[in-house]
């Protein structure tokens, strides 16, 4: 038998022998299955994550969870569906910082985001990486600098959306160097990699979740992390602050929410659900592969987390007149 097959029947054993000892959470729930909405391409790091949560919860949950890819409006359409579904707790959402904290103050939402998503839990936190082709001049951060101040304007970069991480990264790191790119934004990372590899686009500042499995094919060049430490999955390459570039700072997180109003004891066996699926090794491992670090907030603390970062990139969003194009 193969090591991955006996690894993954390990830990789906391990999830059963813990979801044995469930506590007795809305008897009933759940009654059918259950959707994991994503508001990017399959193949990004949110589907990608949503993908290892459907196959762990549904185990537990004793009913099948599918992943259904919504892109497009900076992840909001996917939001907004799981908003506006019914509040049961069938329908689940993977959302990053780019729906729950950047998009409301870009865009204009049928739904509030603080409101009518109710938070279950942090699944993983991520830095965001610049990359550049591999076949692309630039060797470093003090590359694109230069030529970003020998042609303003001259070069782009891809985001997965306006209103994304990648574009607030790709602002902030304009603002604070004094230099000047096009945005060109994407309805996922998957795609703009291919232009990125192709030519098309010079760079991204994109989350290590999306672009891990394209820089260990060499197809991506990481020049440098937006995040406090070094990546321990790229530990040669070094952060912006290292390199003099302050205030740059920029992660993706990424959250599992439900409709609001859902009944408190079926929330409940969903935090306790995620809860148990992020503590299978397989599990950990995948993240720690990606490039992040694991959640550990559920409930009321994820929900002021969240509060606190709607309430950050409101300022970083009105104070760097960053607009929707």
């Amino acid at each position: 038998m193969p090591h991955d097959t006996l690894d993954r029947r390990r830990a789906l054993a391990l999830l059963g022998l813990l979801a044995s000892g469930l506590p007795a959470l809305a008897q009933g729930f759940p009654d059918k299955p259950l959707r994991i909405l994503v508001g990017a391409s399959p193949g990004g790091g949110t589907d990608i994550l949503a993908r290892v949560l459907a196959d762990k919860m549904a185990v537990t949950l004793k009913q099948p969870v599918v992943v259904e890819n919504r892109p497009g409006a900076s992840n909001t359409i996917a939001a907004e569906l799981a908003a506006r579904a019914a509040p049961d707790g069938s329908t689940l959402l993977l959302a990053t910082n780019t729906a729950q904290a950047v998009a409301p103050h870009m865009l204009k939402l049928k739904y509030d985001p603080l409101k009518d998503l109710q938070p279950i839990g942090l699944v993983a936190v991520m830095p965001n990486v610049l990359v550049v082709s591999s076949n692309a001049p630039y060797k470093s951060v003090k590359d694109v600098q230069a030529a970003l101040a020998a042609k303003p304007g001259a070069l782009k970069y891809a985001s997965s959306g306006i209103g994304s991480t990648q574009h607030i990264g790709g602002e902030a790191f304009g603002m604070v160097t004094g230099t000047r790119a096009i945005h060109v934004p994407y309805k996922g990372s998957s795609q703009a990699h291919i232009d990125i590899i192709a030519g098309e686009v010079d760079m991204m500042f994109d989350s290590t979740s999306s672009a891990m499995s394209q820089i260990r094919a060499g197809k991506l060049r990481p020049l440098a992390v937006s995040s406090p430490a070094r990546s321990a999955e790229m530990p040669d390459v070094p952060t912006l602050a290292e390199l003099g570039i302050q205030g740059a700072d920029v992660s993706t997180w990424y959250g599992l929410y439900t409709t609001g109003g859902t009944p408190r004891a079926a929330v409940e066996r969903l935090t306790a659900d995620l809860t148990l699926a992020l503590q299978l090794p397989d599990v950990q491992a995948r993240i720690k592969a990606l490039g992040g670090e694991l959640g550990t907030l559920t409930g009321e603390r994820f929900a002021e987390m969240n509060r606190s970062e709607y309430e950050h990139y409101g300022r970083l969003v009105r104070g760097a007149n960053i607009k929707a194009e």
